[in-house]
């Protein structure tokens, strides 16, 4: 990984899915009516406004993380919110993009 990568969290295809395959979870920050209207299979809904309160959470399980929204403009907010509680987490930006990059 490059340096730019290791400093934005900035993964290839085939990362996302060797971060997968290595248990990392995929949080998607949408709204729940956003979520419910199509999301990636094994997915978590934890909206971006609700961040904060799932850390203690998110930190117990102990697993790399990747972020994902409509655009990347929130998973990129969250991936910031959790990295700075030092979580392991990598912006996957649109959530139908990231679907095809892991299949």
């Amino acid at each position: 990984m490059g340096i730019l990568s290791a400093l934005f969290g900035k993964k290839s295809p085939e990362d996302f899915k060797s971060l997968i395959k290595e248990g990392a979870l995929i949080i998607d920050v949408r709204s729940p009516a956003e979520f419910a209207g199509g999301h990636i299979e094994g997915s978590i809904n934890i909206p971006l406004d609700e961040m904060q309160r799932h850390i203690a959470s998110l930190k117990s399980k102990n697993k790399k993380i990747i972020t994902c929204c409509r655009s990347g403009n929130r998973s990129g907010a969250a991936k910031n919110v959790l990295s700075e509680h030092g979580l392991i987490t990598f912006n996957g930006g649109a959530w139908n993009s990231l679907n095809k990059k892991i299949l």
